[in-house]
């Protein structure tokens, strides 16, 4: 860098044989010229430095030191990695990926580590830093702190969770906000929901929620298993109680006493099983086969189905009175076409999950595939949709899944049977999320959620009128007048 650089007039950079006359106690603090420029960088919240091409920290700003809390004078000389200890420079620098192609990259997220071991999420954009003859002598980068966003955001999104279950439908939202409730009764619960809607995950968050989570969860598919060998399952045997025998077994009302049992598919159990769990669920205990006296039963029960289970009552095969039993509190989880504004929020918690299993870095999927997943109408519901996404991970080599990468079935069905007005549909779901997600990151306030969507004020209302999307009493020009 020549002389006349405006970082150099400033103060902020130093040459390697200024650096190289320095030891650690005695390197110099970086005086403030005040220049415009030098101006500038003080002033702006995000951080700024700068780096030579052996990669030592040649400037360093004052929004830099306050994210970091590591003083000018300790960063420049240093490595950069030595100084931020971020994500980014375990995996891919974004500063040497800039300094490879000469391209500029903005807005990556990432972490660093500040020099009190805290970890702060960042945003990261960087550029090629040229002296007066245009040669490359190093990069800028300029870093962010999304700490506040970070915690907004985990925010917002403690009112679309809990547990493990992820949801802004309306449909679920009401099931949400009697959850606590129902995990804190002892009453039997029984699930309702079509295959792949997610009623084990459901009992398992009812199971974590409630005063008995430190207790052991056991789950049985009542469906998978024949009656003889249920029977055993679930109410153990004694030894000597038939032929091989030969030990006693406890069944799962044993293994489950001070957690929950969850019975799944509780609508195939055959009338002979029925009459037991009836005696079980009215007296609370239980004879293992071949036993002489009946034990405690000390576990709550969760049952689950998909089929019509009030039907099977009138048809005959489901016994009434049992059926009056399970049905104390009933939770009904509504299929992924009733609640297809949860498919976004899905498939990003999907994408993570698998990123983590798989050890890749895939960062989302394109609009193009995100509209036709929104139109598609989903029989199997949300297990579908994961094995859609896992593989797609398969295929995809890029940051973002694409109309190539998903199944064939699934563009195929698109094709032929998918409706404009499914698409506008789709359209209208993703508006929907887009406008209430910047509504809530900038606290309602109209007018900038307007400029972050990139459309007048006006166009908002609109749409948001079309949409049938409400504002709280309190907007964000009134929270902002509290806050002052």
């Amino acid at each position: 860098m020549n002389v006349n650089h405006p970082l150099r007039q400033k103060g902020l950079y130093m040459t390697t044989s200024e650096r190289g006359g320095m030891n650690g106690r005695t390197k110099r603090t970086i005086r403030a010229a005040g220049t415009p420029t030098e101006v500038i960088l003080e002033s702006i919240s995000d951080g700024v430095f700068t780096v030579d091409m052996e990669w030592r920290i040649t400037s360093f700003n004052r929004a830099a030191e306050e994210i970091t809390g590591i003083s000018r004078g300790e960063a420049v000389g240093r490595l950069c990695y030595e100084v931020f200890r971020s994500s980014m420079c375990e995996i891919e620098c974004a500063l040497r990926k800039t300094l490879k192609t000469g391209k500029p990259i903005i807005g990556r997220s990432g972490y660093i580590v500040t020099s009190d071991g805290a970890r702060i999420p960042i945003s990261v954009s960087t550029a090629v830093l040229r002296d007066a003859k245009g040669r490359v002598v190093g990069g800028a980068e300029t870093f962010r702190d999304l700490s506040e966003l970070e915690e907004l955001r985990q925010e917002l999104e403690g009112r679309f969770r809990i547990g493990e279950i992820i949801s802004r439908s309306p449909l679920m939202q009401r099931v949400f906000e009697v959850l606590p409730a129902i995990a804190a009764s002892p009453s039997t619960v029984l699930i309702l929901g079509e295959t792949g809607t997610g009623k084990e995950l459901m009992a398992r968050t009812i199971h974590s929620l409630s005063p008995r989570r430190k207790g052991p969860f056991i789950a049985v598919n009542c469906g998978a298993l024949p009656d003889t060998l249920l029977e055993s399952e679930l109410f153990g045997y004694k030894a000597g109680a038939f032929t091989g025998a030969t030990k006693d077994k406890p069944g799962r009302f044993a293994l489950a006493q001070g957690g929950t049992l969850f019975l799944d598919e509780i609508g195939e159990v055959s009338p002979a099983v029925q009459v037991r769990l009836l005696r079980m669920l009215q007296e609370r205990t239980y004879e293992p086969l071949g036993a002489i006296r009946s034990e405690i039963m000390d576990a709550r029960i969760i049952v689950a189905t998909n089929s019509d289970l009030a039907e099977r009552t009138r048809q005959g095969a489901f016994r009434e009175d049992l059926y009056y039993r399970v049905n104390v509190v009933r939770v009904e989880l509504p299929p992924l076409r009733k609640r297809k504004e949860d498919i976004p929020l899905l498939v990003e918690q999907f994408i993570s999950r698998i990123n983590r299993l798989q050890q890749k870095s895939i960062r989302g999927v394109t609009p193009e595939a995100l509209s036709l997943l929104m139109a598609y109408d989903w029989p199997g519901n949300i297990r579908e949709l994961e094995n859609v996404i896992e593989r797609s991970f398969i295929l995809c080599n890029n940051d973002h899944i694409g109309m190539n990468h998903l199944p064939e079935e699934l563009t195929a069905h698109a094709t032929t049977r998918a409706s404009s007005s499914n698409m506008r549909m789709a359209r209208d779901l993703l508006d929907a999320q887009a406008i209430r997600t910047a509504l809530e990151k900038n606290s309602y306030n109209r007018l900038a959620a307007a400029n972050e969507l990139g459309i007048h004020k006006s166009t908002l209302f609109r749409k948001m009128k079309k949409l049938g999307i409400s504002l709280p009493e309190q907007d964000g020009r009134s929270h902002r007048k509290r806050k002052q």
